[in-house]
């Protein structure tokens, strides 16, 4: 059976690699997925480029887990030596785009599901959910079916950790920011220099501290990145703009931090969302106490996933390297799909 597992899963992740999915145009790669499931006796649900399905024995009155991960990609990066979608495998490295974030991840928690999905009486009932526009943090990946899945009690979500466990994830904010002044002329030292009032609040987010550290994480930490003012030398500027980037720690809440920053500065805050929230899990939680007593490590995540648009505990872990995601010339070992599969069933194993 295991050695089945692994064939069936390094043939499907072949196949989707070779068929180009990027962000919004993963509807060939959905269907391959439907079909693959379908294949293996799955009944199977999907929402525009979201599939999905549950255990053989599904329980309404036992909760669920949720095993999630991605099949779109981003673009090639233009240092590609070789063609992104030919899936070949040189030297024990599967090549092609998409095969480390995240297909690996992908195969593996199909090929756990798979191997669960006949067994009556488990503990916990699984929903699978392969989700499209992950790359692109979209609204019609996983925050289109949440609703649909019915109440999940934590995930799985599978992203390239070396199948170390992720057990929790900064959140992010994007703040466009307006200092507001009045225009005059530069020579006879008229209006006001709205430049100089948004210095006032830029140094403000280098150096305000919040409160609250995370044990993972430590500070909240805001950094500004784009600025721009002014239209000619002679003329005092009314309007600055500037944007800060802020990654949320699982100390706070997204509409906490906006909340802070609204109360300290003078400038308009506009944040372009507040959907990708920082994440959690306990350490002491069943599943993460059965990773450590596998020799699983845990820590805290930099890099954001379909976990900052889940209101659940949940872990992050995966077979690949999350160094080689986005990367030309992107890979996954073979071997590592094969340790993520047996990982995830010993994983699961434990709880179910």
């Amino acid at each position: 059976m295991a050695g089945k597992l692994f064939d069936d899963s390094l043939n499907l992740l072949r196949k989707l690699i070779s068929i180009p999915s990027l962000s919004r145009e993963e509807e060939n790669t959905a269907s391959a997925i439907e079909q693959f499931l379908m294949d293996q006796g799955v009944k199977t649900h999907r929402m525009i480029n979201n599939v999905w399905a549950y255990n053989e024995h599904f329980d309404a009155q036992k909760p669920t887990i949720l095993l999630n991960s991605h099949h779109d990609t981003v673009k090639p990066n233009p240092g590609y030596s070789r063609d992104p979608f030919a899936a070949d495998i040189i030297d024990a490295k599967l090549f092609g785009l998409g095969s480390n974030d995240a297909g690996g991840c992908l195969v593996s928690l199909i090929a756990v599901f798979i191997h669960f999905y006949k067994e009556k009486n488990l503990k916990y009932n699984l929903c699978l959910a392969a989700t499209a526009e992950e790359e692109i943090s979209g609204k019609n990946g996983i925050e289109l079916i949440l609703p649909e899945l019915g109440p999940l009690e934590f995930a799985i979500v599978g992203e390239p950790t070396l199948m170390q466990m992720a057990v929790a994830e900064r959140g992010l904010m994007v703040l466009d920011c307006v200092a507001h002044g009045r225009a005059g002329h530069a020579a006879r030292e008229e209006g006001e220099n709205a430049i100089y009032k948004a210095m006032k609040d830029i140094n403000w987010f280098k150096s305000y501290e919040f409160a609250k550290k995370s044990a993972l994480f430590g500070p909240v930490k805001m950094s500004v990145t784009i600025i721009e003012a002014g239209s000619q030398h002679n003329v005092v500027p009314a309007v600055c703009n500037f944007t800060v980037d802020v990654r949320v720690t699982d100390a706070y809440r997204n509409e906490e931090v906006l909340k802070i920053i609204s109360q300290n500065v003078d400038c308009d805050v506009n944040p372009r969302s507040t959907r990708l929230k920082p994440s959690s899990i306990s350490i002491e939680h069943p599943i993460v106490q059965a990773g450590i007593a596998l020799g699983r490590k845990t820590y805290g995540s930099p890099t954001t996933s379909d976990q900052a648009l889940l209101d659940i505990p949940s872990l992050k872990m995966g077979p690949g390297d999350s160094a080689r995601s986005h990367m030309a010339d992107e890979y996954i070992y073979v071997n590592e799909i094969e340790e993520g599969i047996d990982l995830y069933i010993k994983l699961l194993t434990e709880i179910l």
